[in-house]
């Protein structure tokens, strides 16, 4: 694993104590950050490192997805001949069919062309939950090896379900795949996992308290979608007699290691469970805009003390349309112009780093000694000065839409100039069109 010293850029550290670093520079040993300063002092301290040069961009961790879903690459471009009305619409006519549809080597594609596309964005960690009621066996597996393959840092689960009665199936993938990475694991480990449930509103009494033994015998937490929609919350009402977060909480699943994604039909007694609880809550806001779920009570989450991260539930490999959607969508609905910069910022650049570094076990998403060596270039040539006092307003309007240059995870390059390193990204490409379309015709869509 090489030495480098990025350098000639603005350096910003993030954090909980923020620092942008004019003429700065990153020291990177052993796929750790050795230093973050001046490129003058670090230069003297760095001798015999290979030198990116950040061409005065600016050099910062890369950003971490806390959802999303690597299979679902091939939904892209699909056209349904039935048009959705609701929720329960999208899912049968659409997510339905193509994860049952799904085989290995459609997943082994489509995950390589999202990593690929995770690169390019300067998205250098996923939080994915995986989902193929056909090909549940060994699926883990497959995307491991497109994590280790692409280089990109992430957290794989299997959402159990019972929709097609396959729940004992998706739990033993999950366990066996928990037991391989326990028996091998390295402190320098790009993959992690956790278990996987796909929503309680597919998942039975019996299912459901397996899944939480087998977490809680392993002291893992459990990755679900949670009250995305009025018809969670629902069904469980109907046949349980309670709420999504309080059936969780009954089951013995609800507890700091939890990992909420969604909740945007949660009520006050839900929220209340999940900060009491210390459960993470993942927001995903362009992803409810356009399956018009409506609107998470992100305000009410935050002032309750819930560590709120962001995802993008699979629609892009870019964050930072998330952290824009999540900024004009809360400001709006708040009619409120003064706020939610800071709180959408404060989600992917400081919650999101919160959150992976409490999965993988090592400082994940900041520049500072010790920390993973996961960090991006930008071409940004900021119009104003740019301070840590600024920064939030900087990222939103000006860095959003800067190209992504470089990108490297744990010491290794993965992009440098814009050019993938290591893979044949065309190949990689036409791959996943030819699959895409066989996956299509199969499903009925082509």
């Amino acid at each position: 694993m090489a030495d480098w010293l990025i350098r000639n850029g603005t350096v910003v550290t993030l954090g909980a104590r923020n620092r942008v670093i004019g003429d700065g520079a990153v020291w990177i040993r052993d796929g750790s950050v050795e230093a973050v300063g001046k490129a003058r002092t670090l230069a003297t301290r760095a001798r015999g490192a290979q030198v990116l040069d950040a061409s005065g961009g600016v050099i910062m961790p890369g950003f971490i997805n806390a959802h999303t879903h690597l299979y679902s690459a091939f939904a892209r471009g699909l056209a349904l001949k039935r048009v959705p009305r609701d929720f329960m619409g999208i899912l049968k006519e659409l997510w339905w069919p193509l994860d049952r549809a799904l085989t290995a080597e459609d997943l082994r594609a489509s995950a390589q062309v999202a990593l690929l596309d995770c690169i390019r964005n300067g998205t250098t960690t996923v939080i994915d939950h995986h989902e193929g009621q056909n090909s549940q066996p060994g699926s883990l597996d497959i995307l491991e090896k497109a994590l280790r393959r692409t280089g990109v840092r992430g957290c794989l689960c299997l959402g159990v379900s019972d929709r097609d009665g396959k729940g004992a199936e998706g739990l033993q993938e999950n366990i066996r795949f928990v037991e391989k990475l326990r028996r091998r694991r390295r402190s320098d480990d790009l993959v992690v996992a956790m278990f996987g449930l796909h929503a309680l509103f597919t998942v039975n009494k019996r299912t459901l308290e397996s899944v939480v033994a087998a977490a809680n015998e392993r002291d893992l937490g459990i990755h679900l979608h949670v009250a995305e929609d009025k018809v969670d919350q629902e069904i469980n009402r109907r046949r349980h007699g309670m709420s999504v977060v309080q059936r969780l909480h009954k089951a013995g699943g609800l507890n700091a290691r939890t990992y909420a994604i969604h909740c945007v039909k949660v009520s006050a007694g839900d929220i209340k469970l999940l900060a009491d609880a210390g459960a993470c809550v993942v927001h995903n806001p362009q992803s409810n805009m356009n399956n018009a779920v409506g609107v998470t009570p992100l305000a009410r989450l935050l002032d309750a003390g819930i560590t709120v991260g962001l995802g993008t539930d699979g629609m892009t490999a870019d964050m930072r349309d998330d952290v824009r959607a999540c900024h004009l969508l809360h400001k709006h609905t708040a009619g409120d112009p003064s706020g939610f910069m800071a709180e959408s910022c404060r989600l992917l650049l400081q919650n999101n780093s919160q959150v992976a570094s409490r999965v993988f076990g090592r400082t994940v998403g900041v520049l500072r000694k010790g920390a993973c060596a996961d960090v991006i270039v930008l071409s940004y040539d900021p119009p104003t000065p740019m301070t840590t006092a600024n920064f939030d307003s900087h990222f939103l309007f000006g860095l959003c839409g800067a190209p992504v240059s470089a990108t490297m995870v744990q010491g290794r390059l993965l992009m440098r100039d814009g050019t993938i390193e290591g893979l044949n990204e065309p190949r990689v490409r036409a791959e996943a069109r030819r699959r895409a379309g066989s996956l299509w015709r199969r499903m009925g869509k082509s």
